[in-house]
This record gives structure tokens, C-alpha cells and sequence, in this order.
């Protein structure tokens, strides 16, 4: 069966909803610049604002200081984590937020992703222990989109870099929430779900923006949306986010 790829113009494809459509031609629109991380004190301000360390059981005082201690060795640019066994996220997705017209967006998981909290570290993608980590040398996959989850990943591997978990994912978008922009978002292939057989379930997860149609109601129209798509389809307004890789904290 041939790969299906879906159009910066028709980023309404979500399998389950009517099936994957056909494109017309890959998007033209330049990819707009990604704003630079905050520094680790800002981000950590920012987590307790959005109440993330209580969401995770850790004292807020804890995060900071974590932040501040690291902040002297950290990489420039380097992403502060949530372990996801203590933040998941189907309780980080709500706190995205994205303007719009009519007002500013609360993010959300699409109605049929109830196990989103069971994509797991693929092969080969290893946690740090701990209830914070890093990540480092974000980069959006830009210049991946309209290639398949099956065809980036040994593509990322290759490159010596590793795909980036959902969790983290949704973490950089609530640092910047520019990151997720109209028809350059991105996959977070390193998170999958394994069936009771050992096999992996074809879905991938991505952020990008709802549409408003379908099952995500009309009221979600331009809201940050955690969803998936198909292992083996392309999709022209999805890039795939990856790191250099990751610290402990």
C-alpha cells in the first residue's frame, strides 16, 4: 500500500476521524524561527506558575533550586524535564496555551488517544533517573516534514541524535508555545505504545493545531492538540523534534 501524505492546507487528517486524505503539493510557507529557550531559572518559574511541581508531587523550592545548581553546567538551551511517570502527559497537555481570535487556546489529547500515558521510551531511548532531567540541542525537524515516523527514525539515529519523547515535547511547548506554529509542528516519535504482543501499535504522536472539525468540537478551533498519526504516512505540516540527548539533574 502506497504512503499517504497529507498537505499543510489539510492538517485536519486524523486516521480514525475519515481516514487519511491525499496531497495536493507540499507546503511552501517558510518555517518560522523557533524563539530560544529561557534560561533554567525562568523555565522553572515558569513550571510553578503553570503548577506542574504540585501536578508531579515535588516542592516547588526543589525545582527551582534543581535549576539553579544546574544552570552553572547546562548547555546552552537546554530543555528542563518532568519525569512523565510523575507528570503525565494527558495532565501537561491542558496547560498548552496558543492565541487566537477569539481568544487564547487550552491545549488537549484527542478524544480517542485514552492511553496517551502509555507511550513509552522506544528502543534505544533512555530516561535519566530522577524526577528532572535535560534536554539538549532541540531542533524541530523542519526539514523532515512530509517524511514518515518509519522514515525518520533511523534517519534522526543516523544523524546521532535521539527522537524526542512526548513529554518532552509538550514540555518545550509550554516554555514556547511558538514552537507549535500553523504547519510547523512536529512528531515526538521516540514515545510508543507496545501491544500485549510485543508488537508496536502503528500510532505516533505529534503536536499541532486543531482545526476546530470533527471530534475536537469546533470551540478547539486553534488550540495546541497532542494527537497521532499513522507510523507509515507523511505529512507535510509535521516536522519530527529531536535532541542531542539528555542529562540527568
Amino acid at each position: 500500500m502506497p504512503r499517504t501524505t497529507t498537505t499543510a492546507t489539510t492538517p485536519t487528517a486524523h486516521a480514525p476521524s475519515g481516514g487519511p486524505t491525499t496531497s495536493a503539493g507540499p507546503s511552501t510557507s517558510p518555517a518560522p524561527a523557533v524563539p530560544d529557550l529561557p534560561d533554567l531559572a525562568a523555565q522553572a518559574e515558569r513550571l510553578v506558575a503553570l503548577g506542574v511541581p504540585g501536578i508531579a508531587g515535588l516542592p516547588p523550592d526543589d525545582v527551582r533550586a534543581a535549576a539553579a545548581r544546574l544552570a552553572a553546567t547546562a548547555p546552552a538551551g537546554a530543555l528542563l524535564v518532568v519525569d512523565p511517570r510523575l507528570a503525565p502527559p494527558s495532565a501537561l497537555a491542558p496547560l498548552l496555551r496558543l492565541p487566537a481570535r477569539d481568544g487564547e487556546k487550552e491545549g488537549f489529547v484527542v478524544v480517542d488517544m485514552p492511553d496517551v500515558d502509555r507511550f513509552a521510551p522506544i528502543e534505544g531511548v533512555t530516561l535519566p533517573d530522577g524526577p528532572l532531567s535535560l534536554v539538549v540541542g532541540l531542533d524541530r525537524g523542519d526539514d523532515m516534514a512530509n517524511w514518515s515516523p518509519d522514515e525518520a527514525l533511523p534517519e534522526i539515529t543516523g544523524r546521532g541524535r535521539t527522537p524526542l519523547l512526548l513529554h518532552e515535547g509538550i514540555h518545550w511547548a509550554l516554555q514556547v508555545p511558538e514552537v507549535v506554529a500553523r504547519n510547523h509542528c512536529y512528531m515526538t516519535i521516540g514515545s510508543r505504545l507496545r501491544t500485549p504482543d510485543g508488537r508496536l501499535d502503528t500510532r505516533t504522536p505529534a503536536i499541532w493545531i486543531s482545526n476546530g472539525t470533527g471530534r475536537d468540537g469546533r470551540e478547539r478551533r486553534g488550540a495546541p492538540k497532542v494527537g497521532w498519526c499513522w507510523a507509515g504516512n507523511r505529512h507535510t505540516w509535521l516536522g519530527f523534534a529531536s535532541a542531542a540527548g539528555r542529562l540527568p539533574a
